[in-house]
């Protein structure tokens, strides 16, 4: 397996918890006094499905099969975080706590992944995305630090 597979692998399953978070994150605040706050989180899961749909496309193009089924430690994440979902309730700042502990972890994933030996275009496509993640988690903290 190539390192531009195993990172986007990685990278995609990622970005299935992220949109599976955001997407989970913006059904819980959409009936609450932070409802605002769901269009937002609603947008962010559609960029993390986006961007995983980039990425298995690319993938697609040097014949690898990127979305196949995760990594244990992505399984175990994704545990997480469905235990921090199931403790943090309806309350809307637990939930934005929630989405940044995800964004916190996304971001790690994708710096793990621009310090592996990427092919040229894997890497201009893991940068761009890497930027729009720190930019959403930077949203996702002014969110919760406004509230």
């Amino acid at each position: 397996m190539s390192q531009d597979e195993k990172v986007a692998k990685e990278l995609v399953e990622t970005l299935k918890d992220g949109e599976q978070g955001f997407t989970s994150a913006a059904e819980k605040l959409r009936d609450s006094d932070r409802a605002e706050w769901a269009s937002t989180l609603q947008r962010l899961a559609q960029q993390r499905k986006d961007f995983g749909r980039e990425i298995v496309e690319l993938g697609h193009e040097y014949g690898d099969d990127v979305d196949e089924s995760g990594t244990v430690a992505a399984a175990v994440h994704r545990g997480w975080i469905s235990l921090k979902d199931a403790l943090t309730g309806d309350d809307a700042d637990k939930v934005l706590d929630a989405a940044l502990t995800g964004e916190d972890h996304a971001v790690s994933e994708y710096e793990k992944a621009l310090d592996a030996d990427l092919s040229a275009g894997f890497r201009e496509v893991v940068s761009r995305q890497h930027a729009a993640v720190v930019s959403a988690r930077d949203e996702v903290r002014a969110l919760r630090d406004a509230g």
